[in-house]
């Protein structure tokens, strides 16, 4: 695809040296560029760009995208600022951008962050979603997993696990992983990062699930401000179509933030004895604080046996109000498809675990009207 580019740069000195960048990459060709906003709104339509480079610094930028989305239909807009701007970005991509840049950036860098642009599409759409445990060994870390499979192999989307649980966190075992990177240098670099710098942090899993890995060590918790870690959720919902974050048990400065960031909080519990159901009880009157609740807020139970709509019925008897998910006890699956460095939804999809976690990422994708009793 060849790629008509209109500059949009206010400062004299940085738009010629913008100008080269993307003069030097392969199949970009620079049409139009101007300092003037008001002169590309006024002039550029007759250049018929399909890409706009978009100076926000020092402007109004939710305004700008409105002028430039109206006039400029069948172009993608992308942002460019000298600094990082997590809530920025989120703000920009909702007016309609589809993408943001740090400037000034290289020939391969634009060329990088197209491509990106373009397989994760910056999602408007992008569902945030936290899996929450009253206590530990509540078996989310596998639902997770599993879920994040099943989400990209039936959607073709990009899908990203965070994984903060700071000090226990099991993903990069679970996938077995050797990032170079985790989550302690991501949260510590994200104010100089745009949403295509953030997404090498991501280790890939396959072409479409991308892990943010925990830390290395639990005494590296206080390297990873909250500050920071709402920042990386903010522009990661910029990079997946889905963002899946494991945060660790109980109610702590982690697991609220990313709470109060998600659109949906699972709070997930494991059928035990008598008290689980009663931490999730706790867990789930404290959440009921916020006015949206009966729709953000959804509960899960795991290793259900049977895992049968009765069963369900029987719980959501017990718990006072209804269950989004139950999944199945299958430990043995699970350690069988883990051993060989697979999902459990991989090596046995007609397994009981692979059919529930299947209807849940149907669930998420918005496929309401199926019912846990049915294949």
């Amino acid at each position: 695809m060849a790629y008509r580019v209109m500059l949009i740069e206010n400062d004299r000195l940085l738009l010629e040296q913008l100008s080269q960048a993307v003069q030097g990459a392969e199949g970009f060709q620079l049409v139009a560029r101007y300092q003037s906003a008001n002169d590309a709104l006024g002039q550029g339509m007759m250049f018929k760009p399909n890409i706009i480079l978009l100076n926000i610094d020092n402007q109004n930028g939710a305004m700008l995208m409105e002028r430039f989305t109206k006039v400029f239909t069948d172009a993608s807009i992308i942002c460019m600022s000298e600094r990082s701007q997590a809530e920025g970005v989120s703000s920009m991509v909702q007016a309609g951008a589809k993408g943001f840049i740090i400037k000034p950036f290289t020939s391969e860098e634009l060329k990088e962050s197209v491509e990106t642009f373009a397989k994760s599409g910056m999602e408007v759409s992008s569902h945030v979603m936290t899996f929450f445990s009253p206590k530990g060994k509540s078996g989310k870390t596998t639902l997770i997993a599993n879920l994040a499979m099943a989400l990209g192999r039936r959607t073709h989307e990009q899908v990203g696990i965070i994984d903060a649980d700071l000090q226990f966190g099991d993903m990069m075992a679970f996938f077995n992983l050797k990032p170079q990177a985790t989550i302690v240098e991501a949260v510590h670099e994200i104010r100089f990062m745009s949403p295509v710098t953030l997404h090498n942090y991501f280790a890939p899993v396959n072409k479409y699930v991308h892990v943010l890995c925990g830390t290395t060590a639990p005494n590296l918790i206080d390297r990873v401000s909250i500050e920071g870690f709402e920042n990386v959720i903010r522009m990661a919902r910029n990079l997946f179509h889905y963002v899946l974050i494991d945060v660790p048990p109980g109610f702590n400065p982690t697991s609220i933030a990313a709470a109060e960031l998600s659109d949906t909080t699972y709070v997930v519990t494991m059928i035990n004895d008598a008290y689980e159901m009663q931490h999730a009880r706790r867990a789930l009157e404290i959440f009921r604080d916020w006015p949206d609740y009966a729709t953000r807020v959804k509960p899960v139970f795991t290793r259900v046996t049977p895992c049968d709509i009765a069963k369900q019925q029987q719980l959501e008897a017990q718990l006072g109000e209804p269950i989004e998910a139950i999944i199945p006890n299958a430990y043995q699956v699970v350690s069988e498809a883990a051993n060989n460095g697979s999902m459990a939804v991989d090596i046995e999809p007609d397994s009981a675990l692979a059919q529930s976690v299947n209807r849940m990422a149907e669930k998420i994708m918005g496929h309401h009207h199926l019912r846990w009793d049915k294949p």
